[in-house]
């Protein structure tokens, strides 16, 4: 299983990637082969705002329906066009051309909550047991 270490993490498998005030966010490598061959990816529209612990998507796959969890709160200001067409790209590549949306974080948004890869892993091997 993959962690990228530059990334963050949260306790509902989702990815935060930051850069200055954007957020760009996925699910994890974890999630992705938990739920099997995803069918179906459902996310918010340029414009919507993601209020942290709320869900802003759905991943279907042949195995489960799942929803997708704000790890922050902001602003949707681009979303993956290609999933619709393509969800395997979630299981394929879930840091990289599986990434589902990009967020201008609110401001004085508290990355606190977040997982070093290192605690995520530590987190999965706790939840594991």
């Amino acid at each position: 299983m993959e962690l990228p270490s530059e990334l963050k993490y949260t306790r509902e498998h989702e990815w935060v990637a930051i850069t200055g005030n954007i957020a760009t966010i996925g699910i994890t490598d974890h999630a992705q082969e938990a739920l099997g061959e995803v069918v179906f990816v459902e996310l918010p529209a340029v414009g919507d705002t993601i209020e942290h612990g709320e869900a802003f998507g759905v991943v279907e796959s042949t195995k489960a329906v799942s929803d997708v969890y704000a790890p922050m709160n902001g602003e949707v200001l681009e979303v993956n066009d290609d999933l619709p067409l393509s969800p395997q790209l979630v299981n394929e590549d879930p840091y990289g051309d599986g990434w589902m949306i990009k967020v201008r974080l609110a401001a004085g948004e508290d990355q606190r909550e977040l997982m070093t890869s290192a605690e995520y892993a530590a987190f999965l091997d706790e939840s594991a047991a």
